[in-house]
């Protein structure tokens, strides 16, 4: 069972699966914070190259199944052109002003 997008409970990262899904590149650049860092499976990767080739390149789409964390933690099903669909987590870390500082995404 999945968690509708508009029922995430936080703003940010609403948002944010909001924009993946809508392949909304300018939308989801605007949800990071100055300096916003990732990692993928543990690495820190470049946050620019990482999503052009896992999200945006590839079409990537992310369906909720779970959430945790104050909305800050996410199990969901995510697939795109590249790798097909996996069971993936993400966490997040929104600052002061809602925009999100860093996620981190790997297998769940």
């Amino acid at each position: 069972m999945t968690i509708q997008t508009a029922k995430l409970s936080d703003p940010a990262v609403r948002a944010f699966v909001s924009a993946v899904n809508a392949q909304d590149r300018e939308a989801f650049l605007a949800l990071l914070a100055p300096g916003a860092t990732m990692a993928d499976d543990g690495s820190d990767r470049d946050l620019d190259e990482w999503t052009d080739r896992e999200i945006f390149s590839s079409h990537g789409h992310m369906e909720v199944e779970n959430e945790s964390r104050g909305g800050r933690a996410l199990i969901a099903r995510y697939r795109n052109d590249s790798w097909g669909e996996m069971r993936t987590r993400w966490t997040f870390t929104v600052d002061e002003h809602g925009r999100i500082a860093r996620f981190e995404t790997g297998q769940a």
